[in-house]
C-alpha cells in the first residue's frame, strides 16, 4: 500500500513541478511580449554618401559629414525669407521648432525681435548659401569638430544676400560656428535626432579673395554691398 502512496505521491510532486515551470514560461512569455511591443518600430542608421567602399556603423554613430549636412540644411532654411522676413522669420522658426534646442528657439526669438525693432525685416528678402570652395568636402577637420558622442561644432561659411523690392541692401561673408547636439526626443517631427543648440561663439565677417575683373572694367560697385548684422 505504501508502494502505491509514494507513487502517487510522486506524481503529485512532478505534476507540481510542471505547473511551476508553465508558470515560470508564461511569465518569461509575458516579458518577451513587453520587450517586443516597446521596441522601437524603426532606427535612424547615418550612412556616408560615398558608398564606393564598404562602411561599418554603429547604429548610434553620426558620422560627420550628416552632422554638417544637417547643420546647413536647416540653418539655411531658418534664415531664408523668400517674400517678406517679418512673416517668414517667424513662421520659420515655427516650422523648425523641433530642430532647435529650447534655449536656441528663445535666442532666434529674440534676435527675431531685435531684427523687427530696428526695421530690418519688412518686405525684405533674405537668403543664405555656400561660398564655392568652402564647403566640408574642402577642409572637413575645420567644418566638424567632434566635441563628444553627442555634442558637435559646425563651422558653416556662407554668403548672406538681402533685399528690399529689386535693390540688394546686403552681402554679407559671415562665418558660424553652430553648435549641434543629439535630441532624439521627437522622431515624428525630427527624424534625424540632431538639434542646433545656436551660435558657439559671435559670428564673424570673412573674406575672400575678389574675382579677377576683365581688363579694362572695374569691379561691379554691387559686389561690395554690406549689412550691419550677418
Amino acid at each position: 500500500m505504501s508502494r502505491f502512496k509514494n507513487e502517487v505521491a510522486h506524481l503529485q510532486a512532478h505534476v507540481k513541478t510542471l505547473r511551476l515551470a508553465g508558470a515560470a514560461l508564461f511569465i518569461v512569455a509575458l516579458l518577451l511580449g513587453f520587450g517586443w511591443w516597446s521596441a522601437p518600430k524603426s532606427l535612424t542608421i547615418h550612412v556616408p554618401p560615398d558608398l564606393r567602399s564598404g562602411s561599418t556603423r554603429k547604429w548610434w554613430d553620426v558620422p560627420p559629414e550628416s552632422v554638417y549636412a544637417f547643420t546647413f540644411y536647416i540653418w539655411q532654411q531658418a534664415q531664408r525669407w523668400p517674400t517678406n522676413g517679418e512673416q517668414d522669420y517667424p513662421r520659420n522658426l515655427h516650422a523648425l521648432s523641433a530642430y532647435f534646442t529650447p534655449s536656441c528657439r528663445a535666442f532666434l526669438q529674440q534676435d527675431y525681435e531685435f531684427r523687427r525693432s530696428n526695421g530690418e525685416l519688412r518686405q525684405r528678402v533674405r537668403g543664405i548659401y555656400e561660398i564655392p570652395g568652402r564647403g566640408y568636402g574642402d577642409d572637413s577637420a575645420m567644418r566638424v569638430r567632434t566635441v563628444s558622442a553627442n555634442n558637435w561644432i559646425v563651422t558653416l561659411d556662407v554668403s548672406a544676400d538681402e533685399y528690399l523690392g529689386a535693390e540688394q541692401v546686403k552681402r554679407a561673408l559671415v562665418r558660424y560656428a553652430l553648435k549641434v547636439v543629439r535630441m532624439d526626443v521627437d522622431p515624428e517631427r525630427n527624424p534625424f535626432g540632431l538639434a542646433l543648440d545656436c551660435h558657439a561663439r559671435a559670428p564673424e565677417r570673412i573674406e575672400t579673395p575678389p574675382p579677377a575683373a576683365p581688363p579694362g572694367r572695374a569691379a561691379s560697385a554691387g559686389s561690395n554691398l554690406q549689412g550691419d548684422t550677418p
